[in-house]
């Protein structure tokens, strides 16, 4: 998943880092680089605690949603990637029933996309969960 994050700087040399779709997640560094390393270290802290208390792991939104926020005014944006995977707890196998030419279709994209989709059943995951986050936001908008 890429979390995007927004960089402060009031001297030009040292960052503060905002996680806006992790409450409470923030960081700083020295320089960019370092602020975005932190920034990955501090998402994966928080990643693990949500997992640890059962929480969900939340959606990332886009860019665009959070400039709105009159809070990111100035940031520098960016994206941190972290593969969310590990913190969604154990896989358990099912049975699921799939029109013959949509799993065709699915297959097919995982085989020319490998960046986006690891596997069939990380594809139909990574799907399904972005499909309830969308279905949420519009809920709540």
């Amino acid at each position: 998943m890429r979390f995007p994050v927004a960089l402060h700087t009031d001297d030009g040399k040292n960052y503060s880092v905002t996680v806006p779709d992790i409450a409470g997640c923030f960081s700083a560094g020295a320089s960019e680089d370092e602020a975005l390393d932190n920034a990955r270290e501090a998402i994966l802290g928080h990643l693990e605690l949500l997992a640890e208390f059962g929480e969900e792991v939340s959606g990332a939104s886009s860019i665009a949603e959070h400039r709105a926020n009159p809070d990111f005014e100035g940031a520098v944006w960016g994206f941190v990637e972290i593969d969310v995977t590990p913190f969604l707890g154990k896989a358990e196998k099912i049975n699921i029933t799939v029109p013959r030419l949509v799993l065709i279709q699915i297959d097919r994209f995982v085989k020319e996309h490998p960046n986006e989709a690891r596997s069939r059943s990380a594809f139909l995951s990574e799907a399904a969960l972005e499909r309830m986050r969308r279905l949420r936001d519009k809920a709540q908008a």
